[in-house]
């Protein structure tokens, strides 16, 4: 009863000093062993209380930075841009060095060409080094800018943005931004100017980006942000999800093939009705 009521007091203190993984000292107690001394035991407690908030403080980061899925450096594959994106540079974007210096990323390329794989890459890599990160789609941050002005809250979300170590305009060129939403993105990439990184995707290139805001002069002066102190990555190619839906498809008619027991007839219906699937979704890319 005795070692009870010390253990819920200690579970208590632990609570109140909001030193949670103390309450578990038992734990440690016992993988210690009897050889084990009371420093060596309050030393564990200590990296296991420090593990866990870092721990704690990397799932708010990543939560806070608003990934749309996760992807990672390590699953992008390299062999695909033909030597143009080596393992060596994408280790020396992964050191973080470029937030570090406060440089920016800007990747040109067709749609499939795995840009904004590579951008998510680059934010988890930074979330994990400990920096503040916020991934945005250029239309959506747009809008939200927009709506925050009108709800006179502009301040506080053009704050937001600024305190970030990282942020990450995605699909830049999809759609055209009037005179206002220009102005206001423009705002936003003129405040981080040798103050903090931006990665911008975008499937056009610089020369066809007047055709993209309802500013001229603006684009120039935006441009000249984006690219000084910036790595331009030139990742244009053949789409690899059009190369990955097409390697299905080849994998699926063989199956069928193999499913129809002996029946060229069934073999060729199934795989051409998987292929007319495979052919929309093409379109859709």
């Amino acid at each position: 009863m005795k070692n009870d009521a010390v253990k819920a007091q200690i579970c208590n203190f632990a609570k109140m000093l909001k030193i949670p993984t103390f309450s578990s000292y038992d734990d440690v107690l016992n993988r210690a062993g009897q050889d084990g001394t009371f420093s060596e035991l309050l030393l564990e407690l200590m990296k296991r209380e420090y593990e866990q908030r870092q721990e704690n403080q990397n799932s708010r980061r990543l939560k806070q930075a608003g990934f749309p899925y996760a992807k990672t450096l390590e699953e992008l594959d390299l062999s695909q841009y033909g030597g143009g994106l080596t393992d060596l540079f994408v280790r020396e974007l992964a050191s973080c060095q470029y937030i570090k210096d406060r440089k920016n990323v800007v990747m040109f390329g067709n749609p499939g060409r795995g840009k904004t794989h590579m951008a998510i890459g680059l934010g988890l890599k930074a979330c994990g080094a400990g920096m503040k990160v916020l991934f945005k789609n250029a239309a959506k941050l747009s809008t939200e800018l927009t709506e925050a002005q009108d709800n006179y809250a502009l301040g506080r979300l053009e704050n937001r943005l600024r305190r970030a170590d990282l942020l990450i305009l995605d699909e830049m060129g999809y759609v055209s931004f009037d005179r206002h939403k220009s102005e206001l993105l423009f705002r936003v990439v003129a405040d981080r100017s040798e103050r903090g990184s931006i990665v911008v995707t975008t499937n056009l290139p610089f020369s066809e980006w007047v055709g993209m805001f309802d500013n001229t002069p603006l684009v120039t002066a935006l441009i000249d942000r984006l690219t000084y102190r910036s790595y331009l990555l030139d990742m244009n190619g053949q789409s690899y999800r059009l190369k990955k839906s097409r390697q299905m498809q080849g994998e699926l008619k063989g199956k069928h093939l193999s499913a129809a027991n002996g029946d060229p007839a069934t073999g060729n219906r199934m795989a051409a009705s998987q292929a007319e699937r495979v052919r929309k979704r093409e379109e859709m890319l």
